[in-house]
């Protein structure tokens, strides 16, 4: 495994522990449970879809993973964005974990375009020495 993809992993890591840390600091407010719960949900979904693609099967499961940690990604921001606007929770790790999930949506989505990106390439490039 290279070392970007094991600084990324450290790095979700640490975002899923953040989001633990953050729902387990919540007070027990209903409605403030509901959206925790759902944060707590989607954001430890990120780590364990980018944990999972280590045993994917092939370029496709990989890419799909990663897919997956990309949707978890985007629903804790809008989860996020739910907390911060309803203006239940007053938690200084709120704007970390915001900034975080939509870095790491970011590079999720730009690691998936590479991906596919290489593998149409090779396909192309295997048609013409098939053919």
């Amino acid at each position: 495994m290279n070392e970007g993809r094991i600084k990324f992993e450290q790095r979700v890591s640490k975002y899923s522990l953040d989001v633990v840390k953050f729902y387990s600091g919540l007070d027990k407010n209903p409605q403030v449970q509901v959206l925790g719960k759902q944060l707590l949900r989607s954001g430890t979904s990120v780590g364990a879809n980018i944990f999972e693609a280590r045993a994917a099967s092939s370029k496709r499961d990989f890419i799909n993973f990663y897919h997956h940690a990309l949707k978890s990604a985007n629903e804790s921001c809008f989860w996020l964005k739910l907390i911060t606007e309803s203006g239940l929770v007053k938690n200084g790790l709120l704007d970390i974990l915001s900034q975080e999930s939509q870095e790491l949506a970011n590079i999720l989505g730009a690691s998936i375009r590479t991906m596919k990106a290489k593998s149409q390439k090779i396909n192309w490039i295997n048609g013409l020495f098939l053919n």
